[in-house]
């Protein structure tokens, strides 16, 4: 059977391999004599499986020893009350740049912990662009400085990291985690819902430096303070096994892959295809500035918003779901994580030349 090309922007693709694998394993993990879901999260089984996704996940994005990983829940939109709730520190405020729809809930959320700096923002332009090093405008007193560096929504992608000097930075990398290198000693934390280039929905990735644990405000739930999960090994609760195994497999198909590098190879390669389309059609346009496009999200529109249906229906027959745009942008948006195949891009700028030959 073919499979389908799934353009999603999360719940997304997932490697072939790692399926098949999983699927082999899926009643006798390793004659252990059951399923990975049916283990306990404390048996020595698991542990070792949770142990090795972790040392993977250090190795690709080369973590140093001084920050944790912990495997959470919650989404994104969890940590979006985390942070301050952990990093706030007996301070007032925080910077947070306001690009995109993920900023603005992460923002929300922040408002009801402490007072938020907007230390920048691309809304003057509806959030085509990523704000420029020259327009931050931190608040000294601020405890943290947090940034979403892929907005999945508007395709817009921060080509370069910010500098908040000895303020510790904060990333919201949910749609592009392991398509690049990494400096993660820039970061003081990283966080990741694992639905678009990890695993399946369910497991939270969040990379901290050791230093920032044990700050946690008076009367913070344990399942919100990052020690509490620090201290445990991610194992303070039942953590969620089965996505977390299923990453350990992702983390060890980028390693045969040739790492986090051949990651950012393709994702320039597959993403290029469909933007060097993109720039020479008059029929479909992206809008977002040319150095702050995404690699991982890009939307577009048709000259004629009455074709969309058409359009989608059109590529459903060929195999190509998931390319409607979020329900507050409208148009359309292909979402291209590191398991989407360079033939499925390829694919879909073919059938763009097509349909705008017959329509434009």
């Amino acid at each position: 059977m073919e499979r389908i090309i799934n353009f999603s922007a999360g719940p997304a693709v997932l490697p072939e391999e790692v399926l098949a694998q999983a699927a082999s394993e899926m009643l006798d993990w390793r004659g252990s004599g059951m399923s990975v879901m049916e283990m306990s999260h404390r048996g020595k089984e698991f542990t070792g499986i949770c142990e090795q996704a972790e040392a993977d996940l250090r190795e690709l994005l080369v973590i140093p020893k001084e920050y944790a990983v912990l495997f959470l829940q919650g989404g994104a939109s969890q940590q979006f009350g985390m942070l301050p709730v952990n990093l706030l520190r007996g301070k007032k405020s925080a910077d947070y740049f306001n690009t995109g729809e993920w900023s603005k809930k992460a923002i929300k959320e922040a408002k009801a912990f402490c007072k938020v700096n907007v230390a920048a923002s691309s809304e003057d332009a509806n959030f085509t662009y990523a704000p420029d090093a020259s327009a931050l405008k931190f608040d000294a007193q601020a405890a943290y400085v947090h940034y979403t560096s892929n907005e999945t929504i508007g395709g817009v992608e921060y080509q370069w990291v910010p500098d908040s000097g000895d303020v510790p930075l904060v990333a919201d990398m949910s749609s592009h985690i392991l398509s690049r290198p990494v400096e993660v000693r820039r970061f003081g934390l990283i966080y990741a819902g694992a639905q678009k280039n990890i695993g399946p929905a369910g497991l939270t990735i969040v990379i901290v430096r050791e230093d920032l644990l044990g700050g946690a405000a008076a009367g913070t739930p344990s399942m919100l303070d990052y020690k509490v999960h620090a201290d445990a090994g991610s194992m303070f609760n039942t953590p969620p096994t089965y996505a977390i195994y299923i990453a350990g497999l992702v983390f060890q198909w980028i390693k045969r892959q040739g790492g986090v590098a051949e990651m950012q190879r393709r994702a320039l390669e597959r993403s290029g295809a469909l933007y060097d389309f993109l720039d020479n059609s008059r029929f479909f346009k992206n809008f977002v500035r040319k150095q702050d496009r995404s690699r991982m999200n890009v939307p577009f529109t048709l000259a004629d918003s009455k074709l969309d249906d058409s359009f989608l229906a059109g590529a459903r027959q060929l195999g190509m779901i998931e390319l409607k745009g979020h329900r507050s942008a409208g148009g359309m948006r292909a979402s291209m994580y590191n398991a989407m195949p360079l033939a499925g891009v390829q694919r879909l700028v073919t059938y763009m030349h097509e349909f705008e030959a017959k329509h434009a």
